[in-house]
């Protein structure tokens, strides 16, 4: 028994006498966890941030797809709204004997674009102003004194925004200035 307390002396003096290579290992190993300390926290720091991010724009795409879910059906009710507007347009309001249908179709028109604005599809109906290539389509253009150039004078068919983005342009004239009378050739000399 008294060689085995011998040996743990033995073990105690070793470790108690610090060499300095040894100091210096143990600093060098404690700024090597310190190192992979920091390196372990901005990761982590990383990996929150790319999660937020990811949650962040998984909101996002959700709430774009419940806003635009309707995009597709939206633009293949439009050729019904079109179609409606134009057969009114070609009804006489004075003939008495399609009078009751014209009623029927404007209060149906009335109807269906009031439901079309509850899910936030709205006409764009330019006439008088300025051209805006993000919203309409030039068609044609035309000369024009009564208003300024680059104003829309008609629309062949009305745009749509659904929830603010573009579903269908606006189908236009645009107007431009009218052309400088060209002088004659006895005004030049």
């Amino acid at each position: 028994m008294a060689d085995e307390q011998n040996g743990d002396n033995q073990n105690l003096d070793t470790e108690e006498k610090v060499t300095p290579e040894a100091g210096e290992d143990l600093a060098a190993r404690v700024q090597s966890l310190e190192e992979q300390l920091a390196a372990a926290q901005d990761q982590s720091l990383r990996a929150v941030a790319e999660l937020q991010n990811i949650r962040r724009r998984a909101e996002q795409d959700v709430e774009k797809a419940h806003k635009f879910a309707l995009e597709r059906f939206s633009g293949d009710l439009l050729s019904v709204v079109d179609s409606l507007e134009r057969g009114l347009e070609l009804s006489s309001p004075d003939d008495e004997a399609i009078k009751p249908m014209r009623e029927g179709v404007e209060l149906t028109l009335k109807l269906f674009l009031d439901t079309l604005a509850r899910y936030q599809l709205v006409a764009l109906d330019p006439v008088g102003e300025p051209f805006d290539p993000e919203h309409h389509q030039a068609m044609a253009m035309e000369e024009s004194a009564q208003v300024e150039p680059n104003s829309v004078l008609r629309v062949f068919q009305k745009g749509y925004l659904l929830n603010g983005r573009l579903l269908r342009p606006a189908m236009v004239v645009v107007s431009k200035a009218p052309a400088q009378a060209q002088p004659s050739i006895n005004e030049k000399a």
